[in-house]
């Protein structure tokens, strides 16, 4: 008995903790943004903190690990054009890196906010940079998470996951092969699937136990497919082209004057360390920090020593 009470106690705890922050799917508000309709969901106390997810292609809703957050700052997630409630577009050329870059201006002035902080994952990232060099005046703290630096790095993201696939899943690498002998790509329904079935986990995580899934119910539009091969190419996971065929923010970097935090995770076959550490030598100015025991979430793996590190950056 008395442990039951032990577990309802901690139980209502969790349930209590959980309920203090506004629901993804019911809590937000839309803002009109370059004629489009963009979901917000938007809480806490302090300057703003902007989250730009990765993908590209995927929503807010990955990113809501960094909820404790709002004790120290205002968290303002938002779907991209494209992406989970937001809008999408009737034609998919529509979705470009400019846009995504101009809808966070964008979003920023409907808002109000004068100057913002920004945190990029991974595509987010290429984003926060894009517009940190657009428009620099408008940035207090810029945070750069797994990202990356231009378009050879992400080049050798596919030729890195691409060569563990083929040395781990051959079996997968085998069947993948033979559709694209007969000349199926990347953005292909059936080269879809089959690199598909390669777990998150293995690509993403030092401990593929924290990204098992968890029977949770999906988040709308998770991740646009459509924009995601608009983005990167129609062949994207083997030889890039479009806007993340061409980015390349390299030498721009060091003339970034607001404060910049860059951080990554050394178990992770994306957005790998051999790249990532060379944004010690394009962005010298910026703290730099590799979370050895995490893949490409930190904020899922290593959350009590990152929110340490950002809310210590934030203050200064």
């Amino acid at each position: 008995m008395k442990y039951n009470i032990t577990i309802l106690f901690l139980l209502i705890i969790c349930l209590n903790t959980y309920a203090q922050f506004p629901d993804s799917e019911r809590d937000g508000k839309y803002f009109e943004v370059n004629g489009a309709k963009l979901w917000t969901v938007s809480f806490g106390e302090g300057e703003p903190l902007f989250f730009i997810a990765g993908g590209p292609g995927n929503t807010h809703y990955g990113l809501r690990h960094f909820d404790s957050l709002s004790t120290t700052n205002t968290l303002v997630y938002y779907d991209a054009y494209g992406r989970g409630k937001s809008d999408t577009a009737e034609v998919v050329t529509e979705y470009t890196l400019e846009r995504d870059i101009e809808d966070l201006e964008g979003l920023r002035k409907a808002m109000g906010f004068e100057k913002i902080n920004i945190l990029g994952h991974s595509y987010g990232g290429v984003v926060a940079q894009g517009y940190a060099i657009k428009y620099p005046e408008n940035i207090s703290h810029l945070i750069l998470a797994n990202s990356f630096h231009s378009y050879l790095m992400w080049q050798e993201n596919c030729d890195n996951s691409n060569h563990e696939i083929k040395t781990n899943y051959p079996e997968v690498w085998e069947e993948l092969m033979k559709i694209r002998e007969q000349g199926a790509v990347s953005s292909n329904k059936e080269h879809i699937e089959i690199y598909g079935r390669v777990p998150y986990g293995f690509l993403y995580a030092y401990n593929p136990n924290n990204f098992k899934p968890r029977g949770r119910k999906p988040y709308p539009n998770p991740l646009n497919v459509k924009l995601y091969y608009q983005m990167v190419g129609k062949d994207g996971d083997f030889e890039l082209t479009s806007d993340i065929g061409t980015f390349d923010y390299r030498k721009q970097l060091k003339d970034l004057k607001m404060s910049v935090l860059i951080y990554g995770g050394r178990y992770v076959r994306v957005a790998v360390p051999r790249m990532m550490v060379q944004y010690k030598m394009f962005c010298p100015q910026a703290e730099f920090v590799m979370f050895e025991y995490s893949g490409h979430n930190p904020q899922v793996e290593e959350p009590s020593a990152l929110f340490v590190l950002i809310r210590d950056f934030l203050s200064k």
